[in-house]
């Protein structure tokens, strides 16, 4: 027969079984936080420097008159494309046009005289040696006809000089460009070789793009510049392709304040999409690597310690991995050390984690697959 004792304390024992069984199956379950993830993957990856450059005219001309005189016509509008020789703008021919009907009149008259003269050494030639006249009269009469011939050179060259006055009365394009504001009207009067720009004129096809990259990468450029084509693309906020041409200019010194060093790649620009002044995002391609490691950038996260990502293991936990970033391109990190293919990262709601917790994937598009 059982005692008192014993059965009370067997139904405290009971009770208290119960009880806990009760919390157990009250106990809320384990939630994950809600998070997005990427996929790590191995690829052929473009290397490549991303950086900001502006357009730059090939050639710009300030065209400013080298006579002087009154502008009588405009031969092109604002704003034109023109070409090499073009004629531009006319300044009054006139004055010009008499003083070379003068030189060459001057000419004329010098020729004659260096004739005679020159007749006059053949003659003075007999008559010397048949001593008729003296040597003396024979070296003035060669004197004569020297000095007469330095006048005709000098006659020449006035011909030619006024000639040229004339020739830049015509104001020409000094190479295929696309012309800016005018500066002067007809009816202004211009003075020669004044400081005063008549237009700017600017080549923009073909056209250039400069821009500065890091020193860090100028080994490879320099490797690369004098042995293959290097690819530039410059791309404008207008939603269309970036326009592709070649790396043509590294400059021969680096920038020791910035740390930089200039570049410049020439574009065909056969649509005019490029615009001297324009500023563009640009893209040095400098070659590919055939097995990166690649995560979605978003998943790079930075801390006292450096660069690191949550990593997702097996039981839907998270490891807060340090990493070693190559480079950054577009929505896309290449690492160097910390990550191998086939990896989940967190790239989205990293904020709400910590070492060890639970997490829900949400289904998203940001995977690097």
């Amino acid at each position: 027969m059982t005692s008192r004792p014993a059965r009370v304390l067997s139904l405290l024992l009971a009770a208290a079984v119960a009880a806990a069984c009760s919390r157990e199956q009250k106990a809320p379950p384990r939630e994950g936080v809600p998070v997005q993830a990427g996929l790590v993957s191995r690829r052929q990856m473009p290397v490549e420097v991303t950086v900001i450059g502006h357009v730059d005219p090939i050639a710009s001309a300030a065209v400013k008159a080298q006579v002087g005189g009154q502008i009588t016509e405009v031969l092109f509008k604002e704003g034109q494309e023109v070409q090499k020789g073009q004629p531009l703008l006319t300044i009054d021919p006139r004055p010009y046009e008499a003083a070379l009907a003068q030189a060459r009149a001057n000419l004329e008259r010098d020729r004659a005289i260096a004739k005679n003269a020159q007749a006059d050494v053949q003659r003075y030639a007999d008559l010397v040696a048949k001593e008729y006249v003296t040597a003396q009269q024979f070296d003035q009469a060669k004197m004569a006809a020297a000095s007469s011939e330095a006048t005709v050179r000098a006659d020449e060259a006035a011909v030619e000089n006024t000639r040229l006055q004339v020739e830049y009365c015509t104001v020409r394009s000094p190479f295929d460009g696309r012309t800016g504001s005018l500066l002067m009207q007809i009816g202004n009067v211009v003075k020669a070789n004044d400081d005063r720009t008549l237009m700017t004129i600017n080549q923009i096809r073909p056209i250039y793009v400069s821009f500065a990259i890091p020193e860090r990468y100028f080994g490879e450029v320099g490797r690369r510049f004098h042995s293959e084509r290097l690819v530039v693309r410059a791309a404008l906020q207008d939603g269309l392709p970036p326009a592709e041409g070649e790396l043509t200019f590294v400059d021969n010194a680096v920038n020791t304040a910035t740390g930089t060093i200039q570049l410049k790649g020439t574009f065909a620009n056969k649509d005019g999409r490029l615009w001297p002044g324009q500023f563009v995002d640009v893209v040095l391609v400098l070659g590919s690597e055939p097995d990166a490691v690649v995560a979605p950038s978003s998943a790079v996260l930075t801390g006292q310690s450096g660069s690191y990502v949550f990593v997702v293991k097996n039981d839907m936990t998270v490891e807060a991995r340090p990493v070693t970033v190559n480079r950054i391109q577009g929505t896309f990190a290449v690492i160097a050390k910390g990550l191998s293919g086939g990896e989940r990262v967190i790239t989205d709601g990293q904020l709400r984690l910590s070492p060890g917790a639970l997490v829900e994937i949400k289904p998203s598009g940001g995977t690097a697959s």
